[in-house]
């Protein structure tokens, strides 16, 4: 079983992922983004996607009702269905779900987002959350009749109210329901950088115990992806790949040792 996490920049190239996956050969489940798709429509609404920073130095997106809107029009609308249409074109029977249908992703609403503002901190409350548990029984009855789940924010929280949250997480409650030995992701760079600016400065591997020093080192949205690569090797995924999406060969590419592997 893998899992393959498909970023949501423009640059992607789906179908050349959806192309390797149809000769694959094995089974999987896809978790996608659509941050360029939503970031479009936010603008169009007259209301643009917002990015706050907590006060320990993590980003995220501020997810208000509009924005909520935003994601279901990007997520679970566009991206979703053209992804699926894209399966079905290359002879992969393809489902596509947002973590609100039949609860196929429950969250916890987030209590609020400490973050500073001037000198002052302050607390801002918004639609987002934390995943916490996976419809299992649905996962079970698709994946054994054939069927490959296309994955994608809102989710569903306590309240049965949708909810934005991080596709990194997500992909770690999904590792381990489905225990998943592998986990490819694909982004819009070669591979994790030491320099985003340098294409040269690709890291190869890193060590499971190389994430928490890593972590401490950088900020913002990729303070976030570190310890959510941490967690995900510590649930038991053994070989984690973080890939170049744009490539002609996303899929093959990663798994044939290019882009970064963490193991």
């Amino acid at each position: 079983m893998m899992i393959v996490k498909i970023g949501g920049g423009k640059a992607i190239n789906l179908k050349g992922a959806v192309q390797d996956l149809a000769e694959l050969g094995e089974s999987f489940v896809i978790v996608h983004g659509a941050n360029a798709i939503r970031d479009e429509i936010a603008e169009k609404m007259g209301h643009p996607t917002r990015v706050v920073t907590s006060i320990s130095g993590y980003s995220s997106v501020f997810s208000d009702e509009a924005t909520i809107d935003a994601i279901m029009m990007g997520y679970s609308g566009i991206q979703n269905k053209r992804l699926v249409e894209l399966c079905q074109q290359h002879g992969i029977n393809a489902i596509g779900l947002s973590g609100i249908d039949g609860r196929l992703i429950e969250g916890a609403r987030n209590k609020g987002i400490r973050a500073k503002q001037g000198d002052k901190t302050i607390v801002l409350r918004d639609y987002s959350g934390k995943p916490k548990s996976v419809n299992g029984e649905l996962l079970g009855l698709l994946l054994s009749h054939g069927y490959i789940p296309v994955i994608c924010i809102p989710i569903i929280d306590e309240n049965n109210v949708a909810i934005n949250s991080e596709n990194d997480d997500i992909v770690n409650l999904l590792q381990e329901a489905l225990h998943a030995e592998t986990v490819v992701q694909l982004i819009e760079a070669p591979g994790y950088m030491a320099d985003i600016g340098d294409a040269s400065s690709l890291v190869r591997t890193i060590s499971k115990s190389e994430l928490e020093a890593r972590e401490a080192r950088v900020e913002g949205r990729m303070k976030r992806k570190m310890l959510a690569l941490k967690k995900l090797t510590e649930s038991g995924a053994k070989r984690v790949i973080i890939s170049d999406g744009r490539v002609d060969h996303p899929i093959k590419d990663a798994l044939s040792g290019k882009g970064t592997t963490i193991q």
